[in-house]
């Protein structure tokens, strides 16, 4: 015997199995987050070098004013990105194991023509390339190790640079930390040199904690 079915029946079966296969998965929506200076720190250490290197003093410098942005989509990872700009007039000698009066003529020195020239050169600007990150380890929902391939400009010279960060992210925080090195003559920079015998070495060390938040 045949059953017919009503089409009240009809539709109540189909709609939900629709609904079902139709809807989209639920995915979490990209979060962008304002970098926050009083709550970050990057330090750059610059070394010695030289016949009477040991004579002279390694220096520890600061970034002081930044701004940017670092936009993560853990579901579309490589569609994350960061826009980081620093003032390198902003940056800053700390006088730790240096004598007080060097101090000021180091940083004169650095800000200087003869190096960063800030006059001409006034910010230092890291912006990762489209579809330029990277899982580079271990990586969860709260973050973990990632590669930012991505454009370093200093003293007006655009260089590509990859970077490795671990990223923490708990609710609205989003916190990066890293290390990585730089040639200063990749950039158009001549390590500064006292009397010949005893100047900075062409390799930076960059450490940072960049911590950003969201809306």
């Amino acid at each position: 015997m045949k059953v017919r079915r009503a089409p009240g029946y009809v539709v109540s079966v189909l709609v939900p199995v629709l609904v079902s296969v139709l809807a989209p998965v639920a995915r979490a929506a990209p979060r962008v987050y304002t970098l926050e200076p009083a709550q970050s720190r990057l330090t750059i250490h610059v070394g010695k070098t030289g016949l009477f290197g040991f004579a002279g003093h390694e220096h520890e410098v600061v970034a002081g004013t930044f701004r940017g942005t670092a936009t993560f989509d853990p579901d579309h990872l490589a569609q994350s990105s960061v826009d980081l700009t620093f003032e390198a007039g902003a940056l800053r000698v700390m006088g730790q194991g240096e004598p007080p009066d060097d101090v000021p003529q180091v940083q004169a020195a650095m800000v200087g023509p003869t190096c960063l020239d800030a006059g001409r050169f006034p910010t230092v600007r890291f912006v990762s390339k489209p579809n330029g990150v990277a899982v580079a380890g271990a990586f969860g929902p709260n973050g973990g190790e990632l590669a930012l391939h991505g454009e370093l400009t200093l003293h007006g010279v655009t260089r590509p640079l990859t970077i490795r960060v671990h990223l923490d992210v708990t609710g609205q925080t989003l916190e990066a930390t890293g290390t990585t090195t730089l040639q200063q003559t990749a950039f158009g920079i001549t390590p500064i040199s006292k009397a010949g015998v005893v100047k900075v070495k062409d390799e930076l060390t960059l450490t940072w904690r960049i911590r950003g938040r969201a809306p």
